[in-house]
């Protein structure tokens, strides 16, 4: 990722770092919803929802139509990617990790226990 992508992604992740947003994001994956249907799973106003709302377009993580005066809000899943090329940078770090990790179990559980170590 290029140095200028700096500002959308910490925005990006902002958006991210908030279980409302993320579940907002999630039922948008199963299609386009209303504001006040993106609301109703919350214990949240229309005017709280639609603060979220803006968080997750200024991301550019969903897009909003009006359609009279529905508000219909569409997963945009370009920013996501952005997203998981950042993250793919560290992949290989933590599977390494994990590998070495796996390797240290299984050689611990093959060798016999020591002397006076009980089963």
């Amino acid at each position: 990722m290029v140095e200028s992508d700096t500002s959308q992604l910490d925005t990006l992740f902002h958006a991210l770092g908030d279980a409302t947003r993320r579940q907002m994001l999630r039922d948008l994956a199963s299609g386009a919803r209303t504001v006040s249907e993106l609301a109703q799973p919350f214990a949240i106003s229309l005017a709280a929802a639609s603060k979220h709302i803006k968080v997750l377009e200024n991301a550019k993580l969903i897009r909003r139509e009006v359609q009279w005066r529905t508000h219909i809000c569409r997963l945009a899943p370009d920013a996501l990617a952005d997203a998981d090329a950042w993250l793919a940078y560290y992949r290989p770090f933590w599977a390494t990790r994990l590998d070495t990790l796996e390797t240290l179990l299984r050689a611990d559980t093959a060798a016999p226990p020591a002397k006076g170590e009980h089963q």
